[in-house]
């Protein structure tokens, strides 16, 4: 296996899952997670959706109960601003950020079978598990939950 990765431009464009939640800009998503084109737009597409579809079901509930109040789009559900944008709209864009990072770093941890493969799934072992806890933290977050984390020793 040789270590060159291609340097082709790389497609973008959006995501938009229910009209209710903002659409996701793949290029922002792939610089912010320092993803090269290595990682084809394809099978970006496809772990954005798979990552939209787990935090879209986490927040379903929240959802149906903001659509009871008139509320139409999450940009329009009153909360703090964050830079540009609002916190939830952040808390949701991180979240699918993060979730996305984590089905890339566990699709990848596989190509390469032989010793450095190994070596490479066990270095990115901890990302996976960053990226699953940020997950969980931007929706704790967003949700106006506590967070907790429990290790077992």
């Amino acid at each position: 296996m040789s270590g060159f990765i291609a340097g082709a431009p790389v497609p973008s464009g959006h995501i938009n899952t229910d009209t209710f939640w903002p659409s996701i800009d793949i290029e922002k998503l792939r610089k912010s997670l320092r993803i090269d084109s290595s990682v084809t737009p394809a099978r970006l597409e496809t772990a954005i959706i798979a990552a939209a579809i787990s935090v879209n079901d986490e927040l379903d509930a929240w959802l149906q109960a903001k659509r009871a109040e008139g509320f139409v789009a999450l940009t329009e559900v009153p909360s703090p601003p964050v830079g540009d944008v609002t916190k939830h709209v952040y808390l949701y864009l991180r979240a699918i950020e993060a979730a996305t990072g984590a089905e890339v770093c566990e699709r990848y941890r596989g190509y390469d079978t032989t010793g450095s493969g190994s070596k490479n799934a066990e270095d990115t072992a901890p990302t996976i598990d960053d990226y699953r806890r940020d997950q969980r933290w931007a929706i704790r977050d967003f949700l106006g939950k506590s967070r907790t984390t429990v290790e077992l020793l």
